[in-house]
């Protein structure tokens, strides 16, 4: 097919690149809600996308941890937030 090679290392170099973005070390996902009730999160998402343009969504992860007999279904939103780059001259911040 036509253009089928050129789409392929286009989808290869996006997932490269969020690769990159999202690697361990590179930042935390900081949870911006959680709730036991799926339509609860889906109005919830909805209006967060309403009022907050700020936020870059393709930073922005759905968790959905299952449930089990002792536990409920859990739907949680998490934001992306990169670590800080240091400035120039300045040595990265080490935890420990």
């Amino acid at each position: 097919m036509p253009g089928q090679r050129k789409r392929k290392r286009r989808r290869q170099d996006e997932a490269r690149r969020t690769a990159t973005r999202f690697a361990p070390g590179a930042g935390r996902w900081e949870v911006l809600f959680e709730t036991q009730d799926a339509s609860e999160f889906q109005d919830r998402v909805r209006r967060l996308r309403e009022s907050d343009p700020e936020i870059d969504w393709s930073a922005v992860r759905g968790d959905t941890f299952c449930g089990r007999l002792i536990h409920p279904t859990t739907y949680r939103l998490s934001l992306f937030v990169p670590e800080p780059v240091p400035a120039a001259g300045q040595a990265p911040a080490v935890e420990g």
